[in-house]
């Protein structure tokens, strides 16, 4: 996990492209779209303090996706979120980065729950959650799509879902 870097673009703008990587996130982004997310991506982190990270594997050095915190105005509340290039999937990269970004919220931010938003259908992202230790919160909308809200709060976090996630070697 670390900061955007120019040259994340092109894997940026590649893995936004990705129907079925979008299929959740609002559909296919074309490059203009991608370039306008990453600034979003990378101003949110200037206006909150916090945001996501690009996830780079260590092994190659290749970007492979991003993962951290969310809030923009008039959000449900600091959000952990992930997402992935489609053959990095099902590694455990999502918990992993999902994990550290939650241990990064407790000490650095001064909330007491993390949300994550997820559509319904998104089973794969459901589990993620399950498996750091989330609740389902409710059901709401968003952007006119219905979603679910997930949920773990501090003490949660630390006595039953830390504990069971570990870091893998990548």
């Amino acid at each position: 996990m670390r900061e955007w870097r120019r040259s994340d673009f092109d894997a940026y703008a590649a893995a936004n492209a990705d129907a079925e990587v979008q299929r959740f996130l609002g559909g296919p982004q074309d490059r203009d779209q991608s370039w306008r997310s990453l600034a979003v991506q990378i101003g949110h982190w200037e206006l909150r303090g916090y945001g996501q990270w690009a996830l780079e594997r260590r092994a190659d050095g290749r970007m492979i996706g991003r993962a951290g915190l969310w809030n923009p105005e008039g959000w449900f509340g600091v959000e952990v979120g992930w997402k992935l290039d489609r053959d990095m999937w099902g590694r455990g990269y999502a918990t992993e980065a999902a994990a550290a970004a939650l241990e990064w919220a407790w000490r650095a931010l001064d909330v007491d729950r993390v949300l994550s938003v997820i559509e319904p259908g998104n089973e794969a992202s459901l589990r993620v959650a399950a498996r750091l230790g989330m609740r389902r919160l409710r059901d709401d909308v968003s952007s006119g799509r219905p979603v679910v809200i997930m949920a773990i709060d501090r003490p949660a976090f630390h006595s039953c879902s830390s504990g069971a996630i570990r870091p893998q070697s990548s």
